[in-house]
């Protein structure tokens, strides 16, 4: 107990980056939009429930999830209704769970779906040579099929391979930092803040110029982990354990690979999601995406909901052309898609206030430089959605009018602060479970195959030693 305890203090600074980097921008008290600073406890509130009750009720904590969720999206809602009216308090959650929370996790559902369906078979079994090799392969696929398509695609052959050993924690976390998010910086595909910048105007192919951030981030976490899992491989050998392998030789053998027609579906649904809203067809007169109206402002877009769609019809197919020994050779269950779900949109309801604060006072933090926007954009993305992050600040550094740089819809942003931007959006996502959508997902089918993951405090000290000073690195050689 002392042991967690320590650790809690040791990790609890980070969790208040979000309300700390708002609350310098005015004096204690002032507003943003209406929005007092103190509406972002029940955000922090929730985090603390993340991270801390599986750690001392866990059993608890399983059962009553949902409710703890409810309970501190209520303690939003409830005060922000009173002092803004119920229409405003309605509008603002169908806001984010209709045009934000909706399509994030029907994609992911998709996805979750449709990797379900393929298995890979064979006696490849995980070592640090194999393990390597898998996640750059994985790392390479996060750019053109996103981070969630390729995080889903390979987590479960990436599991069943080490499934001989004992020692297997390390082998995800490093999964997600790879993964999961530094690779999807090369294309708009890769992740959904590159692909808002697209659709404001940044060219497709422009973040082929971060690739030597790509690829120095990725030689330096392969290296790192083939020295961390030799030392940990070693020992399992040492304790005599031993890979299941009846044949000699190498025998792979992938089932299900039909599915990889809807995976290419889906990713033309998110490329779609895009793209549409920029043509005329799909615009009213002001320039706005046409759609559904929901409630107030709240507008289901066309665009949205022809993405859906596609995805859900793509998770149908996958499932009704697969064999369902498929789904028992993976021990596929919906356990980890209902855990993400439930926790998700308690945080997109609980984070409005401060992304409402960093909407107002972004511009406003003072950041002139490449180095300071890579952490600010970063630090923030770690704890709150990584698009509107990326697109205030975006923003930002559009309203600096600096000369030069890539012509966007919101006018002229310097080449080194785009590339500062981006990889802060897209690479400390990896700081925490909650800074990118498949982070979480990877965690829990981890813990349902029997791997123990670290707790979310204990999954901080990981990033903190291994992320951060690639991070600095980064800072230093880029963007000084």
């Amino acid at each position: 107990m002392i042991k967690k305890l320590v650790l809690f203090a040791g990790v609890l600074a980070p969790l208040c980056i979000p309300v700390m980097a708002l609350g310098m921008a005015g004096p204690v008290g002032q507003t943003a939009a209406g929005v007092p600073f103190w509406m972002c406890v029940p955000f922090a509130g929730l985090l603390l429930s993340i991270a801390v009750l599986p750690l001392f009720r866990p059993f608890w904590w399983e059962h009553h999830r949902p409710w703890v969720v409810a309970l501190w999206s209520l303690l939003f809602l409830i005060p922000f209704g009173w002092m803004m009216g119920a229409d405003a308090a309605v509008e603002i959650v169908l806001e984010c769970v209709v045009n934000d929370y909706l399509s994030f996790i029907v994609l992911l559902f998709g996805l979750f779906c449709v990797s379900g369906n393929i298995t890979l078979e064979g006696d490849l079994a995980g070592s640090p040579r194999v393990n390597v090799v898998l996640l750059l392969f994985g790392t390479l696929l996060s750019s053109w099929v996103g981070t969630t398509g390729a995080s889903m695609l390979m987590v479960r052959p990436m599991i069943k391979m080490n499934a001989w050993r004992r020692r297997r924690r390390h082998i995800m976390v490093f999964f997600i930092f790879l993964i999961s998010n530094i690779g999807g910086c090369l294309t708009p595909i890769g992740d959904p803040p590159l692909l808002m910048g697209f659709a404001r105007g940044v060219p497709f192919f422009w973040s082929l110029r971060l690739f030597p951030l790509f690829m120095f981030n990725t030689a330096v976490l392969l290296f790192v982990f083939y020295r961390v899992d030799m030392r940990n491989y070693r020992r399992d050998i040492a304790e005599g354990r031993k890979p299941d392998i009846s044949k000699p030789g190498t025998e792979i053998h992938i089932r299900g690979l039909h599915n990889l027609v809807f995976l290419v579906m889906i990713v033309g649904a998110v490329i779609l999601s895009g793209t549409l809203p920029t043509l005329p067809a799909f615009q009213d007169e002001a320039g706005q995406a046409l759609g559904l109206p929901v409630f107030g402002e709240v507008t289901l877009t066309y665009p949205a909901i022809i993405e859906m769609a596609l995805i859900l019809l793509a998770a149908l197919l996958s499932f009704r052309t697969t064999n369902e020994s498929v789904r028992k050779e993976n021990h596929f269950t919906w356990g980890a898609i209902q855990e993400v779900a439930v926790l998700f949109i308690g945080i997109f309801i609980t984070m409005q206030p401060a992304l409402m604060l960093l909407k107002t006072y972004g511009a406003s933090l003072g950041l002139t430089t490449p180095f300071q926007m890579f952490w600010a954009t970063g630090a923030l993305s770690s704890f709150l959605d990584n698009t509107p992050t990326y697109l205030v600040f975006l923003t930002t550094a559009a309203a600096e009018h600096l000369p030069g740089g890539i012509l966007t819809s919101l006018g002229q942003v310097p080449v080194q602060m785009l590339m500062a931007i981006s990889c802060g959006a897209v690479f400390m996502g990896a700081n925490t479970y909650i800074g990118n959508a498949p982070n979480f997902m990877v965690k829990a089918i981890s813990d349902e195959n029997g791997i123990r993951m670290p707790s979310f405090f204990g999954y901080l000290v990981w990033s903190l030693v291994f992320l951060v000073p690639v991070f600095l690195l980064d800072s230093l050689i880029f963007f000084l």
